[in-house]
């Protein structure tokens, strides 16, 4: 499989790896130069909550969710 790199230095990974691999937008990664022209990528575990508001903002029922304009303050929960 091929790909490229952009002007800006970023490689897209093909839609079938993403989803074969079930590879989320803002996944993290550790990359390792192995040698000249070979590199390794890691996926880095995702945070218990990762993906969480896409989840909820894919709901069929338009308008049942919408995020925080700002958010709270540490001790500051909503009524």
């Amino acid at each position: 499989m091929k790909t490229v790199v952009s002007s800006k230095g970023q490689i897209v990974l093909p839609a079938e790896l993403r989803k074969q691999d079930r590879i989320l937008p803002g996944q993290q990664y550790e990359i390792e130069r192995l040698e000249a022209g070979h590199y390794l990528l890691t996926k880095q575990p995702l945070r218990d909550n990762a993906g969480v508001v896409d989840w909820l903002l894919s709901c069929p029922e338009k308008g049942w969710f919408e995020p925080m304009r700002q958010p709270l303050g540490r001790d500051c929960w909503p009524t």
